[in-house]
């Protein structure tokens, strides 16, 4: 075996992983009880997969056919800087909103520096 099909393999278990990655994150997505948890599940994991995905294709095309895709780099700094920002923002929309948290979650962090007048409540 050559060092071009070790880093082939590497490519194609990245790939795997990734998809493995995506169908947790789907089943988080279904499973989860609340809005704050499920986008959580939606920006970290499903970040997550698509890196490995991404990476794994760079990979493979660098050792199988000698090529640099920039295009899949420019892939990869997009969904990493617009993913968990995209999450961040529909969280905070959902929680300026008034959603309400689920019954299981245990404390509320940012009601006593959003809301103060309504600590006690």
């Amino acid at each position: 075996m050559n060092i071009s099909a070790v880093i082939e393999s590497i490519g194609v278990f990245l790939i795997l992983i990734g998809g493995i990655m995506a169908v947790i994150s789907a089943i988080g997505i279904l499973r989860l009880p609340d809005v704050y948890t499920r986008s959580h599940a939606a920006t970290k994991s499903s970040t997550l997969a698509v890196l490995l995905s991404l990476s794994g294709t760079f990979i493979y095309f660098w050792a199988a056919e000698n090529f640099i895709s920039v295009r899949v780099l420019l892939g990869i700094i997009f969904v990493f800087l617009t993913a968990p920002v995209a999450g961040h923002l529909i969280t905070r929309a959902a929680y300026r909103s008034h959603v309400k948290l689920s019954d299981s979650s245990t404390e509320d962090a940012l009601k006593e520096v959003l809301h103060p007048d309504k600590t006690d409540q």
